[in-house]
């Protein structure tokens, strides 16, 4: 069994808040919530404080996840891309590398051509963010395991040439 956690750490929060407000500056979109596959919320910029994010974000992987069912059964490894209208606002949700999900939620204001493109863009950019955290993590577990291997092996010498 492999870990595909990812700790994301402040800095990393910054570049993806960063990548969010971006896109909700540039497509004029209403608010946009990143939440891993899970349904957790990692991070929400724009006009959010009239929605429940944290059961919003549960409920859009649920979606995702039935959706990637529906993929399978039509023979599509997976449906990237999902739009939901309603008569006020609309959601567009879109996956980030394996794990997360992008959503963003909008209005009349813009369309849903601004709102693709400037996704697809932060998409583009929280990928790199996440190669970079995952590439970071990698060599700091290296680290920490060539650190405790030096020390454990040094402990094991102390004890048998006593």
């Amino acid at each position: 069994m492999t870990d595909d956690s990812l700790i994301i750490y402040q800095a990393e929060t910054d570049k993806i808040n960063l990548a969010l407000k971006k896109l909700l500056k540039g497509s004029e979109a209403k608010c946009a919530l990143l939440v891993d596959k899970d349904g957790h919320l990692v991070t929400r910029q724009g006009f959010t404080q009239s929605l429940d994010t944290t059961s919003l974000a549960a409920l859009l992987a649920g979606s995702f996840a039935s959706t990637r069912e529906i993929a399978r059964l039509v023979g599509e490894p997976e449906f990237s891309v999902l739009f939901h209208q309603g008569k006020r606002d609309h959601i567009h949700m879109s996956l980030v590398g394996d794990r997360s999900i992008l959503v963003v939620v909008f209005d009349d204001r813009t369309t849903i051509g601004m709102v693709r493109l400037y996704a697809k863009e932060a998409s583009a950019e929280l990928e790199k963010i996440f190669s970079a955290t995952l590439q970071k993590g990698a060599s700091e577990q290296i680290g920490l395991s060539d650190e405790f291997t030096a020390t454990a092996g040094n402990k094991l010498e102390d004890i048998f040439h006593d």
